[in-house]
């Protein structure tokens, strides 16, 4: 072991092991114990190859608390049999920095690579970023960045153009709750050795409240642990050890709802919230984000739901849901929890008082009927552009007019093939801005049929 190695992955005595919380002791010592972020740790995906093959190169792991950035630098450091140096940027400056660099350079002289990784890195300043980059230029150290924060805003050019970035993602609820279930399976590491029992409900109150964090999840399971093992005290032998909905609403303080992401619950809640915003409800709309979001349902999954319905009940019967849905989107992925929470709450209100149509999802579906019950007719010559001087011989583009060298910059050339020449597809309603464009669509048809279209 170098005397550079504080890696938490490094072995130690029982003792010492049974002192560390639970997520530090169960962090996986295997690229095959990692679960997830498989969009980059996948077989055959560059970073998994690269660490695989001990050829390291610096990079920057983007994700959010709990998806595996601290255990995936470490991973690298062990794969690539290199010395492994934790370094905080809240607890350092320049001073350690440099120190630090000193000792790189001397591992080196050695044949030994360093690892340095930098936990928090958004929080150094341009100086102190700066200060890496002839280290990681030489290739003396291989730097590992942390950070939470978007790279392209907290990291500085110079560093971040001598670096790779992966971005992790926020774990699945079923890969959480498989680390659930190896931290109560291991002994000694884990709980196995406590034979505690817990039921699959509980795992997935956990799993679901910890929002994709799987230190958070791990945390919870160790506090719910204790609960259980103190209430065994004042139970029979057969009930002790138990980690029921009770147990973990004890451990995570709040109440425990009915609900699983993936099962019938989920559906059945985000259904309730898709038709009452539909039918302008907007109390009953709010009471079941709010019941949705204190389960813990991933925020962007709800944002994304309530995006659809702006698309498809509300359409452009008011042109601004969409935009509305869009920028809460972007709060909600700036802010996160809980001050997002408002930004979804406004936005379920405005859908639900808008008003209301489908016409746009309508006219789509007719499209797509169309397309598979008719023949693919090819597009008319009129419309298609005459690039070289054969297509110009072949009758493209012959016909076609300009829209704005007409009158209202309205033709009558005719722009569908002609075997669906009169097919309507767009139907809109009378509520809301569809009344101007139905006026519209009125006025169109009237001019339209004032000209004389042009036939290629």
């Amino acid at each position: 072991m170098s005397l550079f190695d504080t890696s938490p992955l490094a072995g130690e005595p029982d003792r010492e092991l049974a002192e560390r919380p639970l997520a530090d002791r169960m962090r996986p010592q295997t690229l095959d114990e990692f679960v997830g972020q498989e969009h980059i740790l996948g077989a055959g995906k560059p970073l998994r190859v690269q660490i695989e093959s001990g050829r390291l190169t610096s990079a920057i792991l983007w994700g959010p608390p709990g998806s595996g950035k601290t255990t995936l630098a470490s991973l690298m450091a062990r794969q690539s049999r290199s010395d492994f140096i934790p370094f905080s940027a809240v607890l350092s400056g320049i001073k350690e920095i440099k120190a630090v660099m000193a000792d790189a350079e001397k591992i080196k002289r050695f044949g030994r690579r360093t690892v340095l990784f930098i936990d928090e890195i958004h929080r150094f300043n341009k100086a102190q970023q700066d200060a890496f980059l002839p280290y990681v230029e030489r290739g003396d150290v291989v730097l590992i960045g942390a950070t939470t924060e978007n790279p392209s805003f907290e990291v500085v050019s110079a560093l971040l153009s001598r670096t790779k970035v992966y971005t992790l993602r926020a774990l699945e609820t079923p890969e959480i709750r498989a680390l659930l279930e190896r931290a109560l399976a291991t002994p000694k590491r884990g709980l196995g050795h406590l034979g505690l029992k817990v039921s699959s409900d509980s795992l997935d109150e956990i799993a679901v409240a910890s929002s994709g964090d799987a230190r958070a999840a791990l945390n919870t399971l160790e506090l719910a642990a204790e609960v259980a093992q103190t209430e065994s005290a004042r139970k029979e032998a057969a009930e002790k050890g138990v980690i029921d909905r009770q147990v973990v609403a004890d451990a995570l303080q709040r109440k425990i709802l009915l609900y699983d992401k993936s099962g019938e619950e989920h559906f059945n809640l985000i259904s309730a919230l898709h038709k009452s915003v539909r039918s302008s409800d907007a109390d009953a709309a709010l009471y079941w984000l709010g019941r949705m979001m204190r389960a813990g349902e991933d925020r962007l999954y709800l944002v994304r739901r309530l995006v659809r319905m702006a698309i498809e009940d509300i359409g452009l019967a008011d042109p601004r849901a969409v935009e509305q849905a869009i920028a809460c989107m972007q709060t909600v992925h700036f802010l996160g929890i809980p001050e997002g929470d408002q930004a979804l709450a406004q936005l379920t209100i405005y859908l639900a008082l808008a008003p209301k149509s489908d016409a746009a999802y309508r006219a789509l579906n007719k499209v797509n009927e169309t397309i598979e019950t008719t023949v693919a007719d090819p597009v008319p010559l009129h419309l298609r552009n005459a690039s070289t001087g054969l297509m110009k011989q072949m009758g493209y583009s012959k016909g076609y007019e300009h829209a704005h060298n007409a009158q209202d910059a309205v033709t009558g050339m005719r722009c569908l093939p002609e075997r669906l020449e009169g097919s309507v597809f767009y139907e809109p309603s009378e509520r809301g801005f569809e009344q101007k464009l139905r006026e519209r669509l009125q006025w169109l048809s009237e001019r339209r049929a004032k000209t004389q279209p042009e036939q290629a």
